[in-house]
């Protein structure tokens, strides 16, 4: 861990607690932070332990994108090579954000820009704070507006007008418009998006645990699929393994019990 400490990871009880934690760069994603988030999301994979992660920041700002002050990502030259490294380094964090198993929950305050956008945007759901603004910077400092994911995040959550708008103007879309074109699912006092991501662990924590990886799985799959056949062979699949499982005898059991599922994978 950098002496920084840019992440901070608290666990209670099987939900990581992820904190962005440079609030005096707006969190911005400087080189250690990049690398961490790697290092993070990338490891979920193996870690079957933790069910559910809520991604969150300390102070003002959810994520004011790549940091471009001092010698941040500097290059002593700039070549495709090197820009290319750099580029395919940091696309690394929402890559392993869709790849790992567990629900993501991104709680969204103040600004989330550029590469901060992404991160909200590679989540599975999303809960704005009221101050909580949003935007495709790269196309306001000559790059195109598609970066970090955004050209195939945005179009699936808003539908591809208001992508094309956001995109291409690189316009803030504030809590309330994020709200009504159904970017986040809710908007809450900037106090209150911890106890708002609790509501949603709780629902999480009644499902069980390969249950809840293999929805996160088939979405994935069935947001790109082909046809409405190959995404029920996807599901079909995950039915008949989980029909399988104690979790499914255990679940039935406890529904006519009226009790909570005690599962056994954990």
């Amino acid at each position: 861990m950098d002496k920084e400490q840019v992440l901070l990871i608290e666990q209670r009880d099987s939900v990581e607690w992820v904190t962005l934690n440079r609030p005096q760069a707006g969190n911005a994603l400087n080189d250690s932070l990049v690398d961490s988030l790697v290092s993070y999301f990338e490891g979920l994979r193996e870690r079957e332990e933790v069910r559910v992660v809520v991604l969150k920041a300390n102070g003002k700002h959810f994520c004011a994108g790549l940091d471009m002050s001092g010698d941040a990502f500097a290059e002593k030259e700039r070549i495709p090579r090197t820009a290319w490294t750099l580029q395919r380094r940091i696309a690394r964090i929402y890559v392993a954000m869709r790849k790992c198993p567990q629900p993501i929950i991104a709680l969204v305050q103040g600004a989330a820009c550029g590469g901060g956008f992404s991160l909200a945007l590679a989540s599975d759901i999303r809960i704005a704070g009221e101050s909580a603004k949003m935007n495709a910077a790269y196309i306001k400092i000559g790059f195109s507006g598609c970066d970090m994911g955004s050209s195939y995040f945005l179009p699936r959550l808003v539908g591809t007008s208001v992508a094309s708008e956001l995109l291409m103007t690189g316009r803030f879309i504030h809590a309330p418009r994020a709200l009504a074109v159904n970017l986040v699912s809710e908007m809450v006092p900037d106090s209150g998006l911890e106890q708002a991501a609790q509501s949603y662990i709780d629902d999480m924590m009644t499902t069980s645990p390969m249950g809840l990886r293999l929805t996160k799985d088939a979405l994935n799959l069935s947001v790109d699929a082909s046809s409405l056949e190959a995404a029920m062979a996807v599901e079909d699949r995950h039915q008949s393994l989980l029909s399988f499982t104690e979790d499914v005898k255990e679940a039935g059991l406890a529904f006519f019990e009226k009790r909570k599922p005690d599962y056994c994978d954990r």
